[in-house]
């Protein structure tokens, strides 16, 4: 079917594969194609299992999965028919992911077979009905198609949910507007589920101006755009951008397990237009030898967006110099959003993270007294947002949702200033957040688990510079009597904290004090600790 003026004013996702069902969806890893048309069949099977398994409105969903055709399916899937759906960060080990799907009230958990270890022991005293429970993967027994292998014990094989449901959509009762409800790590060290109001607007008008963000970083819809997802599916910014693109229908390439050179060559095999990045992807970009990144061609690059950790000003310029104006920074977090800066005004303010967003506010108020009037320009406090009527919870959390709230304002603790002209500038982090290569990691949770070990008397968690990935985890210990301050303590530390907490999160060096700095009531000047790391370290924070 030919793309005439009307077709491209189509965008939502199930229009899409009506009006151009042969148009190009979705290239997996493995470089597998499917069309909009068998694509949007594969979800409405999944909706029709799901629904088959008296999943309703309002009810959870949660993934386990790489990136790969079926968790995109199963977040589309769970739209259209108004659930909630959550995407685990599969670095997490068994008990980390147990928390969540319990905390989530999961009624469908769909697992990869990678992930084999850590969804067993995820599912021990879990919420999730033992009939929906599915995994796929090589390693999964499927005897509907003849395979076999080493099923994981405990799960039904993924094509159970799919096999003899119909291709067409669900019935009109059924459809409803859902959401993603991800989890963002808190001070507390517990993750918790940011959780929005289920929209009442029909699913298919939600779809048409799903994608409607994209427009201020110059993305259309149609005009042949190809988004290349590099990062995981659990983030997110990652997932929101790639089903913006779909219902913008603009064709998908996935990449599982990335690498630098491997980037490069599918942006210049799919001509890829538009991607969403992390900081620690330019680095590691840049770093490739000059012929390397000479011998691939992206040209037809349009838009980059970068976000999720600060930039360093040097290797954004490098950037710039390289793709050119095609690269766009913003500002948002899980709760929302946010800011953007084009390139060519990046240039004029380095350092910024942008302006407001045309359906955003931004405002900074005194730290110390939030109710205050808000403070003049140049003037640093917290951080808040607004996004015109759009609200959210954390889950069964009132207390946290209340402490983020001002006038209609929102935070997540970031500390800036907003120049003269309304940039804004970020110089502190959301707490003691660090960021590594664009995750987020928050200390307390490692410090919460560090402290059970018997040779640890006191700890203090936090980022020191790292040159690659933004920032890296270092632990502070007091030690108790009877331990040694050597590697053989430090092994043994890290190794009974590697099962217990992801990989992610594990420190990269632990420095022993004496003692660590408090004050009589107990509170920790982490800076005291911190600052000496950073005091000859330049990054885009001012």
């Amino acid at each position: 079917m030919s793309e005439g003026t009307a077709d491209l004013n189509v965008t939502g996702f199930w229009a899409v594969a009506e009006a151009h069902p042969e148009r190009l969806a979705l290239i997996d890893p493995q470089h597998n194609q499917m069309t909009f048309a068998e694509f949007a069949g594969l979800t409405n099977q999944i909706a029709r299992g799901l629904l088959d398994l008296k999943l309703r409105k309002g009810d959870q969903v949660t993934t386990l999965l790489p990136n790969c055709t079926e968790q995109l399916a199963i977040c589309l899937a769970a739209y259209q028919i108004g659930l909630y759906v959550t995407a685990i960060n599969w670095h997490l080990v068994g008990a980390e992911i147990n928390y969540i799907i319990n905390d989530a009230e999961t009624k469908a958990l769909i697992v990869h077979a990678d992930f084999a270890d850590a969804a067993q022991a995820a599912v021990k005293d879990s919420v999730v009905p033992a009939d929906n429970r599915f995994a796929l993967g090589d390693k999964i027994d499927d005897t509907t198609s003849g395979t076999t292998g080493n099923t994981i014990a405990g799960f039904k094989p993924f094509s159970e949910l799919t096999n003899g449901q119909s291709t067409e959509r669900p019935p009109e009762e059924h459809l409803a507007t859902g959401s993603f409800m991800f989890y963002t790590s808190g001070t507390t060290g517990r993750p918790k589920g940011v959780k929005r109001p289920l929209s009442e607007r029909p699913v298919d008008e939600a779809a048409e101006t799903a994608g409607r963000l994209q427009l201020l970083f110059g993305i259309v819809p149609h005009e042949d755009n190809v988004h290349i997802t590099m990062a995981p599916l659990y983030h997110t910014a990652v997932s929101n951008w790639t089903l913006m693109a779909l219902h913008f229908g603009h064709t998908i390439v996935l990449m599982d397990r990335w690498t630098a050179e491997g980037a490069l060559e599918r942006i210049e095999r799919y001509k890829a237009t538009t991607s969403h990045m992390v900081p620690t992807m330019f680095n590691r970009m840049l770093q490739l030898p000059t012929e390397v990144r000479e011998r691939y061609d992206v040209s037809s690059l349009r838009s980059v967006l970068h976000a999720a950790a600060p930039c360093p000003v040097d290797t954004k310029r490098a950037m710039i110099d390289w793709w050119g104006d095609v690269i766009w920074e913003y500002y948002a977090a899980t709760e929302g959003g946010g800011t953007y800066v084009s390139a060519a005004e990046w240039l004029t303010k380095p350092g910024t993270v942008g302006k407001a967003w045309p359906t955003c506010e931004v405002i900074v108020v005194d730290r110390d007294d939030p109710t205050r009037p808000e403070l003049p320009s140049g003037e640093s406090g917290i951080i808040y947002m607004k996004m015109g009527t759009t609200s959210f919870e954390y889950k069964d959390d009132a207390d946290k949702t209340a402490e983020s709230h001002l006038r209609g304002f929102f935070t997540v603790g970031d500390i800036g200033y907003l120049d003269s002209d309304g940039y804004l500038f970020l110089n502190d982090r959301a707490h003691d957040m660090i960021i590594v290569g664009g995750v987020n990691i928050y200390p307390a949770e490692i410090e919460g688990a560090l402290v059970q070990h018997p040779a640890v008397g006191d700890v203090a968690v936090f980022g020191v510079p790292n040159d690659d990935t933004g920032e890296e985890i270092k632990a502070a210990v007091e030690l108790v009597d009877d331990w040694t301050a050597d590697d053989n303590t430090t092994g043994e530390i890290i190794a009974w904290l590697s099962e217990r907490i992801a990989r992610q999160k594990l420190p990269r060096s632990i420095d022993y004090v004496d003692e660590l700095p408090r004050d009589p009531s107990g509170k920790l000047y982490k800076r005291r600790l911190r600052d000496p790391y950073w005091a000859d370290h330049t990054t885009n924070l001012v």
